[in-house]
């Protein structure tokens, strides 16, 4: 495979993770990522602000975030974050 294959590759893949996460499990609390993975929402939102301004493109990290939330974080709290339990 060449190096411009994989990168679309990786790339498709990564889009698809991100819709996975904004829109077909919002039932997922970052906290639970957070235990079983190691990362969350806001680690890709922060990667992706990083991976950008490394570029020289300046994006906030509210702008960060809406990339992996599709709104804002106000916005996902008050549709999909539930209370956290003792677990």
């Amino acid at each position: 495979m060449d190096a411009q294959t994989q990168l679309e590759i990786e790339a498709a893949a990564f889009r698809r993770m991100r819709q996975h996460l904004m829109q077909d499990r919002t039932d997922v609390q970052n906290i639970d990522m957070m235990n079983l993975s190691g990362f969350c929402r806001n680690c890709l939102s922060r990667w992706y602000q990083e991976a950008a301004n490394e570029r020289g493109i300046e994006i906030s990290k509210d702008e960060g975030r809406q990339a992996f939330y599709g709104m804002t974080m106000d916005e996902w709290k008050a549709n999909y974050q539930t209370e956290a339990t003792s677990e």
